[in-house]
């Protein structure tokens, strides 16, 4: 399945359960194993056990494969194997604890937006204007973290 495809149908599954903060990372400059992690947040254990299952539909009726699924028992972070494309569905607290951004985000991918996305990250639901020539947004710095205070 072409990786535009698989990402639009990963995207449009996210979106379609309200995902938070998504984002688009390319990786196969890091990794020979995929081409693309894709973040995202959920508010919830159900949330994000309905954010794994709605990604697994879309890519299913997509064409594409699921290689497997980790996580769902407890929903605190979700893992979806879409063979050339990672889904990690986070809860925000474990999100901003492991930062998975840091890990594979030197390389995000721009990409279309379909619905104004108050968390900031992006979607994927339309094809960019030139997909021939797959673009590539400037790498966010890292935000640093604030002071302890003294109490």
């Amino acid at each position: 399945m072409d990786i535009r495809k698989l990402q639009r149908a990963i995207i449009d599954g996210l979106e379609d359960v309200k995902a938070q903060d998504i984002s688009v990372f390319n990786t196969s400059h890091l990794t020979a194993l995929f081409d693309r992690v894709i973040v995202a947040s959920g508010t919830s254990n159900r949330q994000t056990k309905a954010l794994a299952s709605s990604v697994r539909e879309k890519v299913k009726e997509a064409g594409g494969d699921i290689v497997s699924t980790e996580g769902e028992e407890t929903g605190e972070w979700v893992l979806v194997d879409c063979g050339d494309a990672i889904v990690h569905i986070l809860q925000p607290a474990l999100r901003q604890y492991y930062r998975l951004e840091e890990i594979w985000g030197d390389k995000p991918v721009r990409v279309k937006l379909t619905t104004p996305n108050p968390f900031g990250g992006a979607h994927a639901s339309e094809p960019m204007e030139d997909e021939d020539d797959e673009e590539e947004a400037p790498a966010a710095k890292p935000a640093r973290k604030a002071p302890a205070r003294r109490r």
